[in-house]
């Protein structure tokens, strides 16, 4: 099973960063729509290493299919082939009054965006004329001056991140891979996610090998008991964020956790961060993300996700991580798989 990591940081310090961690054992790198630009540390890392690269997730809805288009054709110029177009739409208030875009209905516009860059790749192709008339968005012109031609790599696959049924199938329709979200556990996985893998599959009239899965994880990794509660700290916290929002409801629900999503959101609006990560309890700490010695949390990924993927991504929230620690874990999952 390959592994990817975040890359984070400050886009000045990429490239380095970059090196450090493909020499950690890293098989691809990605990127997070947070306090920087998803794309520029990508172009830093292109340069200086021959890991695969990803964005996880470009947000779509605030961007045109055009602007996604152009980008992801030149970092897979840039990666010679190694890139890939992951999105996501975000939930509503951050679309709103984040972007300051417009929103409605993320499973059709989402879909519709796939659709759109992969008519547009097509005409740069030369494989059919660009008409694409949808209902969110139109593109229909292309003259000579603004076509890049055939990229000497093929296009790159697109990915889309999806949690519900609704996203989930429309990835499995019309997208190249799925971005399995990280607040997860295997109960919803098998018996939320797979049923509408498939139901989306059957819709495109395609097979399960059209469709690659990539299933993303927290980590809470670290070797003595300091270490140890650290990363467990740093784990809960991103576990209560993500556990307040309502779109995220449906994993703590078929875990029999419903009624803390709605006491998460209410700390969350009064700014209780402390006392949200509280309620993440042990049971929800091992149900919803792996926590232990490198060995253990290998063990864990590779029992959850060895039948359903050949790669994982890792995120390694809020606590100081070892670079070695890491290393050691990314070993662990490649021989245990």
């Amino acid at each position: 099973m390959k592994v990817d990591v975040q890359l984070n940081g400050r886009p000045e310090d990429a490239a380095a960063r970059a090196r450090e961690l493909v020499e950690l054992g890293a098989d691809g790198l990605f990127t997070f729509e947070g306090a920087h630009d998803v794309f520029v540390p990508l172009v830093a890392a292109s340069a200086v290493t021959s890991a695969d690269l990803m964005t996880n997730v470009a947000i779509a809805l605030p961007r045109s299919p055009l602007h996604l288009a152009h980008t992801a054709y030149d970092l897979q110029t840039l990666s010679r082939g190694r890139f890939r177009l992951g999105l996501g739409s975000q939930i509503r208030p951050h679309i709103e009054k984040r972007y300051g875009a417009e929103w409605s209905r993320p499973a059709a516009r989402m879909r519709e965006m796939v659709l759109a860059i992969k008519a547009i790749f097509a005409a740069w192709e030369g494989q059919a004329p660009l008409k694409f008339q949808g209902e969110f968005s139109t593109h229909t012109l292309m003259p000579p001056t603004f076509n890049p031609g055939p990229n000497p790599y093929g296009p790159p696959e697109i990915c889309l991140g999806a949690l519900g049924p609704l996203m989930t199938r429309v990835a499995a329709e019309v997208a190249d891979g799925l971005l399995v979200m990280p607040f997860n556990s295997v109960r919803h996985f098998r018996e939320r996610t797979v049923p509408a893998i498939e139901e989306g599959l059957e819709r495109g009239g395609r097979s399960r090998s059209d469709l690659a899965v990539y299933p993303q994880v927290i980590v809470g990794v670290g070797r003595t008991p300091e270490e140890l509660a650290a990363a467990a700290r740093g784990v809960r916290g991103l576990l209560g964020f993500y556990g307040s929002t309502p779109a995220y409801r449906p994993v703590l629900e078929v875990e029999g956790w419903a009624d803390v999503q709605p006491e998460l959101n209410a700390l969350s609006k009064r700014g209780e961060f402390a006392a949200m990560t509280e309620l993440i309890d042990d049971d929800m700490l091992a149900v919803l993300a792996v926590h232990g010695t490198p060995e253990q949390c290998a063990a864990q990924i590779v029992a959850r996700f060895g039948d359903h993927a050949d790669r994982v991504c890792c995120y390694f929230p809020g606590y100081p991580v070892s670079d070695l620690h890491v290393a050691e874990m990314i070993s662990a999952v490649k021989a245990a798989s």
